[in-house]
């Protein structure tokens, strides 16, 4: 009698799970669809005034302040077009509760392990990723975390049945954690507390550069024995992947990007850079983009500006750096703020259509899928969001419609069920 009421309490768990699962993904686009009316913010910079943008088939048409509307008419006077918003280095997909052991799928076991997959873990029905996008959310890295070479992340869509459909640009990087020159005492070692000399940084980068030259070496062989994770490194050579290397201080990020270009690293992106404002002609030399931290953080250093966070992005801007907004340090959840970061960062002192590049335009440069994401152009994907107001003030970014490859997406979250309901309770009150 008890295995009877345990396998029904199970199947009725398991119903529950799936009438919460996340909504049907869209189906593709059955007709063309024009915007009429609106402002279009391009992400290159461009504004375009009472603006027309029609896309057919997944694919932008036709765009300007004189195109004739044709199909589907999506009135949006007084409303705002963007391109989909991007969110670089994190784990979204992989991780949906941070305290649930079973639902954490962004770290393997190993420290070298270029050769794990997180695309194959990329969770599509997450309630998580599901709630990027009534914030314009709408394309994400999902990129493994922990060791020191972490695995090789891919580029996916957030609106699909599973990771092959998810899937836009696959296995385009590599993610190095690269060891920092300082760390905190390790009590239960005996060392004192507070931050200091880290003894071990010259074996641990050492320990880097002779896998990554073992790597090179390899690619260079007959390669009568496989090696998975030097196998997984080529594309660092020849330039079809990138290395994304998790840098900080100042001294870290000049070894970094002096030993990664002379190991042969093809392309390699800075992610973090506090410090960077300080090496800006090195990074501008080696052409390094940076993917800066979140700015609503505080001083990482007691002799730092308060304000310095808040700054960065617009100092690496200003220097004549290729930049881009992530928050690999804040939990997935938060990454629907990047467009308030971004806002942020305007009311630093950049102009804002340069800010909405750092989450746009500039985001797919730095991945390499500008040639079909990042802003609105003809000939590109129809991958956009209209909101009543400005999508970087959290105060008017107020989705009304939003598309991936031209597919018209759902807007519902467990979130808005959820707002939806309590709103009708407290307005009975």
């Amino acid at each position: 009698m008890k295995s009877t009421y345990h396998i029904l309490t199970i199947l009725l768990l398991l119903l529950g799970t799936t009438a919460r699962a996340q909504q049907t993904p869209a189906p593709p686009q059955q007709e063309t669809i024009s915007i009429t009316g609106a402002t279009l913010h391009l992400g290159d910079g461009t504004v375009v005034e009472n603006g027309t943008l029609v896309f057919s088939d997944g694919t932008i048409t036709a765009m300007g302040a004189g195109v004739t509307p044709e199909g589907r008419i999506i009135d949006a006077s007084g409303k705002h077009v963007y391109p989909g918003i991007i969110a670089p280095v994190k784990s979204l997909g992989l991780v949906e509760i941070d305290a649930v052991r079973p639902s954490d799928d962004e770290d393997e076991i190993g420290t070298m392990i270029p050769h794990v997959r997180s695309l194959i873990a990329y969770n599509a029905e997450s309630k998580v990723v599901e709630s990027m996008r009534p914030n314009g959310v709408l394309l994400g890295q999902a990129t493994p975390q922990g060791g020191t070479i972490s695995g090789t992340s891919s580029i996916v869509q957030f609106d699909a049945w599973n990771w092959e459909d998810a899937a836009v640009k696959t296995d385009d990087g590599i993610h190095l954690h690269w060891p920092n020159s300082f760390r905190r005492g390790r009590w239960w070692l005996g060392e004192p507390r507070g931050m200091r000399p880290n003894k071990d940084y010259p074996d641990e980068q050492a320990a880097i550069l002779d896998f990554i030259r073992s790597a090179k070496a390899y690619g260079k062989g007959a390669n009568a024995d496989m090696n998975p994770a030097y196998a997984a490194m080529q594309g660092l050579f020849s330039g079809s992947q990138r290395l994304y290397v998790y840098a900080e201080g100042e001294r870290e990020i000049v070894d970094a990007v002096t030993a990664l270009k002379e190991a042969g690293i093809a392309h390699v992106v800075l992610v973090g850079g506090y410090q960077a404002y300080k090496v800006t002609g090195l990074l501008k030399e080696h052409n390094i983009p940076v993917l800066v931290n979140e700015p609503h953080a505080l001083p990482s250093m007691a002799d730092d500006a308060y304000d310095l966070p808040y700054r960065l992005p617009k100092m690496l801007a200003d220097a004549g750096l290729l930049v881009g907004i992530q928050n690999q340090g804040m939990s997935n959840f938060q990454t629907r703020n990047l467009p308030f970061y971004a806002g942020h960062v305007a009311g630093q002192g950049m102009d804002r259509e340069k800010a909405l590049q750092l989450i746009t335009g500039n985001t797919a440069k730095i991945l390499g899928i500008d040639d079909r994401y990042g802003t609105l152009a003809q000939g590109k994907s129809a991958t956009l969001f209209i909101s009543e107001g400005d999508a970087l003030d959290m105060r008017t970014n107020q989705l009304s419609h939003a598309f991936i490859d031209g597919r018209e997406i759902s807007l519902e979250t467990h979130q808005t069920e959820l707002w939806k309901r309590y709103t009708g309770k407290y307005a009975r009150q």
